[in-house]
């Protein structure tokens, strides 16, 4: 196995949501309690920022490179040469102790992103889903964390994580309506590598999962629910990871010093940076969001 490397030092608060963008060979990625949104350029080692004003969760690119975005108060629209914020819908108006968190859009461009209690102690959470029209569904409800989301190569299967139950859930999926159906428990992560947090998945339909509280990554076979492999993080709070580079052979992993005893931080003084490891395997691409 390679060696995790720093990609970028730095004091995130809560790093989250790294999605790559291969037409601009960027990666964009959030820091959900700083209520930013960070443009991370490896060829230059530039870490741009876009304040957002509110704690924001996800970031996906459109079709006209601005971004989507699913933060505190619902989805909204960023144009990058205005610089200017729009809110497209606010699911969740009724609900002022939530936020958005992870998410990510599947193969058709559309944007699935989750929300739950600030505190993650309350199932009042729920999945939702922004079409190319612009209208929100919801998906899920009664979830406490709602965290990572992946597809499997053949757009068949959706995998999903409610970050307190520690389960991976899996559903059988609909790429043409969006439709998922038949939940189930694809993989239970033991406590030894801390809570289930974001993820993503690799060309060989296996899982790689960061892992909170305890400074690790692991890969699964989802299907099998076997644990394949577990990478040491230089961080205690891991929280999500994406393949990028121009080959889709570098896993980009995010992390977290929010919470964190001096004690902690003595012991895991790179939290919150932004870590990659070169891998063997390649991941997906990360799929534009498509508007009408």
């Amino acid at each position: 196995m390679n060696k995790v490397e720093i990609a970028y030092k730095i004091k995130a608060e809560l790093g989250e949501g790294p999605s790559w963008d291969r037409e601009q060979n960027v990666l964009y990625w959030t820091d959900i309690a700083s209520s930013v949104v960070y443009i991370f350029d490896p060829n230059e080692g530039v870490n741009a920022t876009i304040p957002i004003g509110q704690n924001v969760g996800a970031v996906v690119v459109d079709e006209n490179s601005n971004l989507i975005v699913a933060a505190e108060n619902g989805f909204y629209q960023y144009d990058m040469r205005e610089k200017k914020l729009e809110l497209i819908e606010d699911p969740e108006e009724s609900i002022p102790e939530n936020r958005f968190n992870d998410g990510k859009c599947d193969a058709k461009g559309r944007f699935w992103a989750g929300t739950m209690d600030r505190e993650g102690r309350d199932p009042t959470g729920s999945l939702y889903c922004l079409d190319s029209s612009l209208t929100v569904e919801k998906k899920l409800s009664n979830l406490t964390t709602s965290n990572g989301i992946a597809w499997n190569m053949a757009n068949d299967t959706m995998y999903f994580i409610d970050t307190p139950t520690r389960n991976v859930y899996v559903f059988d999926y609909d790429l043409e309506t969006g439709r998922i159906e038949n939940q189930r428990v694809a993989i239970k992560i033991p406590e030894e590598l801390g809570s289930p947090d974001g993820m993503t998945i690799d060309t060989d339909d296996k899982l790689w999962i960061a892992g909170w509280g305890n400074g690790k990554l692991s890969r699964w076979d989802p299907v099998k629910g076997e644990l394949l492999s577990t990478i040491d993080i230089p961080a205690k709070q891991v929280t999500s990871c994406t393949f990028g580079g121009e080959n889709l052979d570098t896993l980009y992993i995010t992390t977290a010093r929010i919470g964190l005893s001096e004690q902690d931080l003595e012991q895991w003084p790179l939290s919150g940076s932004l870590f990659r490891l070169k891998t063997d395997v390649k991941g997906l691409a990360a799929h534009r969001f498509k508007q009408k």
